[in-house]
């Protein structure tokens, strides 16, 4: 056992110090275990904080067993690198205040990784999911490393897409990365595909840690601070998707937009950022060539597909589907056809990767 992470585990579960105490303690004594052994008032007020705060960080040390507190990481198959360890995300070495402590789940190999962030709303609309969709597993087909935050909406559906390309993803908390702790619950199932598939699930907070308010906008730096360029697919005026942009605009990222739908309230944040000189994205194409990435495969791999109709039926389905979801009824009048026949005939293109069911009877084209 590496002693210095035991205890910078331990002082990290204090939950007065902080990423940027936690790196001051770190560079004060050299190493964690000096830190915690000489952990007293005195230089608890010289790292700032008020008497109330010592009290309590006093107070939770005493409560504490660092080889206690270390047999979860152990459990868990959980690694922890520090700055400076050669295994830690060079990336991520680079941003203003990188974590002191960064817990891993999933093999901590990161140094090939061309990563690009996605993040969003977490209600997009139907053209939100789809672009989404289209755009990352495009990116993931091409070896490029899909950076989210497991969140509800688009960080799932950019977790999920990555995963159905058979691609890697990373997924950045801001809460502890043990099962217990993962935020939304309903996304461990999510997490452990990540992790069985070669991503990782990662976080600054040790494990147990709950899902504080606070922590996600620091979670957000390292989303942006893993990558080399964010991209917004949909977001409100005011959100976490766009504070994300600014934190990539700080650590000198690229910022890339999906422009949206003006009457759309989750087109704004990405539409503004257009205006303010984001680069504007509709297909993977683009963001490999604002990045000089080169592409992994053939070229048209990531034009739009097209698909051959296997029937009279599915012709003139597909001259009627869009992006934008069309009701069955509609559909079939457009056609010109029996809505059983047009609900058949959809169903067997959903089998066959033409259609997608966006629910309540409403279907899109897969391009």
């Amino acid at each position: 056992m590496d002693r210095d992470l035991i205890y910078g585990n331990a002082l990290n579960t204090i939950s007065t110090l902080g990423v940027k105490r936690l790196t001051e303690l770190k560079t004060r004594f050299g190493d964690f275990e000096t830190a915690w052994n000489e952990l007293s008032e005195r230089v608890l007020s010289d790292l700032g904080l008020d008497n109330d705060a010592i009290t309590n960080s006093i107070e939770q040390r005493k409560k504490l067993s660092p080889e206690e507190l270390w047999e979860p990481i152990e459990t868990h198959k959980v690694t922890i690198l520090t700055p400076t360890d050669a295994s830690y995300p060079l990336a991520l070495r680079e941003i203003p205040t990188p974590p002191p402590l960064l817990y891993v789940r999933g093999a901590a190999d990161f140094h090939n990784d061309v990563a690009i962030a996605v993040v969003g709303t977490r209600t997009p609309s139907p053209y939100g999911r789809i672009h989404c969709e289209r755009i990352v597993r495009e990116l993931a087909s091409q070896g490029v490393t899909i950076v989210s935050g497991l969140a509800y909406g688009i960080d799932a559906i950019a977790h999920q897409a990555t995963l159905e390309a058979a691609g890697r993803t990373i997924a950045v908390l801001g809460s502890g990365i043990d099962s217990q702790s993962i935020y939304p619950p309903s996304h461990n199932g999510l997490a452990e595909k990540i992790i069985e598939r070669g991503g990782n699930v990662i976080s600054e907070y040790p494990l147990g840690t709950a899902p504080l308010r606070h922590h996600f906008p620091a979670r957000n730096r390292i989303i942006s601070g893993f990558s080399k360029a964010v991209l917004v697919v949909e977001a409100r005026e005011k959100s976490g998707a766009l504070l994300t942009a600014r934190d990539a605009l700080d650590q000198n990222r690229d910022v890339f937009a999906l422009p949206g739908d003006v009457n759309r309230p989750q087109a704004a944040g990405p539409n503004r950022l257009i205006r303010m000189g984001a680069k504007l994205i509709i297909n993977a194409t683009d963001v490999l060539s604002e990045l000089n990435v080169p592409l992994a495969k053939a070229q048209q791999a990531l034009g739009e597909r097209t698909f051959q109709a296997d029937t009279k039926e599915e012709a003139a389905i597909l001259t009627h589907l869009t992006d934008e979801p069309i009701h069955v009824d509609e559909l079939a009048e457009a056609c010109a056809l029996p809505a059983a026949s047009v609900t058949a005939t959809l169903t067997l293109m959903e089998m066959k990767g033409k259609v997608k069911n966006m629910g309540a009877m409403q279907y899109v084209r897969i391009r």
